[in-house]
């Protein structure tokens, strides 16, 4: 199911996490925020919109972390449910999209409801308190050609750093719902 985020709470504190990555090293989340700010990704490797922007993605998250902007991504999906997003998957297409950040397996799915994910790609905006400053997308191609796009997230993460505090304008990020664990 398609879904759009919601528009960005700003100053909504974000919970902190300790997750994993598929090689079993933890990362959490108040040790890569930093005085520049931190964005961390929901994202997936089955989704189309995923795969459409993961060149585009890792781009512009070298550039965050070229720039001292910390990013973790995070994969909250039920892979039992979806296979092509368990851990093994998430090395692989990681490594094939060029992504330098961690991805993190949510295994519990307990940090995609704490932060309110809806769907991948969803990405969050931290400044460096650990508010929300930018819900909203990579940039304005979606799917199509991304010749003479506008790099909104990078943008983004940039004011952020600088002064605290996010663009008013926000455009929503687009893409596949999450998978919840059936109860």
């Amino acid at each position: 199911m398609l879904l759009d985020t919601p528009i960005c709470d700003f100053g909504w504190k974000a919970p902190d996490f300790t997750l994993r990555d598929p090689d079993g090293h933890a990362f959490t989340m108040s040790q890569h925020l930093g005085e520049n700010g931190l964005l961390v990704a929901f994202l997936c490797n089955h989704c189309p919109y995923v795969q459409a922007i993961a060149d585009r993605l890792a781009e512009d998250t070298s550039t965050l972390l070229d720039e001292g902007i910390g990013v973790l991504g995070v994969m909250s999906n039920d892979y039992r449910a979806v296979p092509t997003d368990g851990p093994a998957y998430m090395r692989s297409f990681a490594a094939r999209s060029g992504w330098r950040f961690p991805y993190l397996i949510d295994e519990d799915q307990s940090v995609g409801k704490a932060w309110g994910a809806v769907c991948t790609p969803d990405f969050f905006g931290l400044n460096a308190q650990g508010e929300l400053q930018y819900r909203g997308r990579l940039d304005n191609t979606r799917l199509g050609s991304s010749s003479n796009r506008t790099r909104e997230l990078v943008e983004a993460m940039r004011q952020i750093s600088q002064s605290g505090h996010g663009p008013e304008k926000q455009m929503p990020s687009m893409g596949c719902s999450l998978k919840w664990r059936k109860m």
